[in-house]
C-alpha cells in the first residue's frame, strides 16, 4: 500500500472565499479604524482556511499593521459563533504561548477581533521536516503552558467532544465496500474514550494554515476557535496527517518527540481510525457554497489517514 493517495488536491493558501474590508458596514470599518489608530490604507484578506468570514491583515496610513477577523451575527451566525468562542479562548491564554494576543474584541451586529500582528508566513507546503519540528516544538510549549488548562476556562473534555465521530463510521462502512478493514477500523474507533483522556488543553484544528513561522524560526499558533481537555500528544499527532500526506516519515516523529514517544501504539491507532472515519464521512457532505475546497481537503485527509492507519496495523 502506498504511503499517500496522492498530492495535496486543494490550492494552498487559497482555499477561502471571504469578506473583503470594502462590504464591512462604515460604522465598523469606523470602529476598527479607531481601534487601530489610524486611517487603513490596505486591506490583504488571508485567503487559506475553510470559512468566509472577514480576515485580514490591515495597513494603516501610519504604516503600523493589524490583523482583525469579523462576521457578521445575522448574516453569518455559524461564523461569528466561532469568532466569539476564539476571542473567549484567547483572552484566557496565559503568558508564554506560542499564540498572537487578543487586543480588543467587539460583539454587537458584528462579532470582531482584533489580534496582534505577527509578521511571518504559514509553513511550506509540501510540508519540509524543519517546519514541522518548529511547529512541534510549539506545540511542546503549549502542552507545558498548558496542563491544566486556565482556570475558569470551561472546556468539553475530548470524550465528550469526539464521541459524535464514531457514529461516522456507519456511514463509511456503507459507502466504501474498497476498504477491506472498514469494520476493524470502526471497532478500533469506538474504543477512542479509553485512550484520548488527560488534563491538557489541546487545540484540535492545528494545520499548516492555522500556523505562522516567523523570521526566527518560531512558530505562532492561531485560530484558538474550539479547543478541548485531553491528552497532551493529540495535537501532535493531528498535526502529523498533512505531513504523512505529502511524504515525510512521522513514524520517526512520533518515536522521537517527548508527547508521543511513550503514547501506546494501540493508542494512537484508535484516535487515527477515529480521525479516518470523520474525514471520509465529512468528504461526502454537500460542499459549502463558501468553501468550495473544504470536501476535497477533507477526502485527502481521510485517504491518508487510511493509509496510515493500514501501514500501522499491517492491513493489506
Amino acid at each position: 500500500m502506498s504511503s499517500a493517495p496522492g498530492p495535496y488536491p486543494a490550492p494552498v493558501g487559497q482555499t477561502a472565499r471571504r469578506l473583503e474590508w470594502s462590504f464591512l458596514p462604515p460604522n465598523l470599518r469606523a470602529f476598527i479604524e479607531r481601534k487601530c489608530g489610524s486611517p487603513v490604507v490596505e486591506a490583504i484578506s488571508q485567503t487559506s482556511g475553510f470559512t468566509p468570514g472577514f480576515a485580514s491583515v490591515l495597513v494603516c496610513a501610519d504604516g503600523s499593521r493589524h490583523f482583525v477577523k469579523a462576521a457578521s451575527v445575522k448574516a453569518q451566525r455559524l461564523f461569528a459563533d466561532s469568532y466569539r468562542e476564539e476571542a473567549r479562548k484567547l483572552a484566557a491564554l496565559p503568558p508564554g504561548v506560542p499564540s498572537p494576543r487578543l487586543l480588543w474584541h467587539l460583539d454587537d451586529d458584528w462579532v470582531a477581533l482584533g489580534i496582534e500582528y505577527v509578521e511571518g508566513r504559514a509553513p511550506h507546503r509540501p510540508w519540509r521536516s524543519e517546519n514541522l519540528e518548529s511547529a512541534l516544538d510549539a506545540l511542546e510549549v503549549v502542552a507545558d503552558r498548558l496542563t491544566p488548562p486556565p482556570a475558569g476556562l470551561v472546556l468539553d473534555s475530548a470524550e465528550d467532544d469526539f464521541k459524535p465521530l464514531v457514529a461516522m463510521w456507519d456511514h463509511v462502512v456503507a459507502t466504501r465496500p474498497d476498504l477491506p478493514h472498514a469494520e476493524e477500523a470502526a471497532a478500533l474507533a469506538a474504543g477512542y474514550a479509553e485512550v484520548v483522556g488527560g488534563d491538557t488543553l489541546v487545540h484540535t484544528d492545528i494545520r499548516d494554515d492555522n500556523l505562522l513561522l516567523d523570521a526566527e524560526g518560531k512558530v505562532w499558533i492561531c485560530d484558538w476557535n474550539w479547543p478541548i481537555v485531553g491528552a497532551a500528544w493529540i495535537d501532535t499527532l493531528f498535526t502529523l496527517v498533512g505531513p504523512r500526506g505529502d511524504g515525510l516519515d512521522v513514524e520517526s516523529v512520533l518515536a522521537a518527540r517527548s508527547l508521543t514517544r511513550d503514547v501506546p501504539a494501540d493508542s494512537i491507532d484508535r484516535v487515527l481510525a477515529l480521525l479516518t472515519g470523520y474525514f471520509l464521512k465529512s468528504a461526502d457532505d454537500p460542499v459549502p457554497p463558501t468553501s468550495p475546497f473544504m470536501r476535497d481537503h477533507q477526502r485527502w485527509q481521510g485517504e491518508v489517514c487510511w493509509h496510515w492507519l493500514c501501514e500501522r496495523r499491517g492491513w493489506a
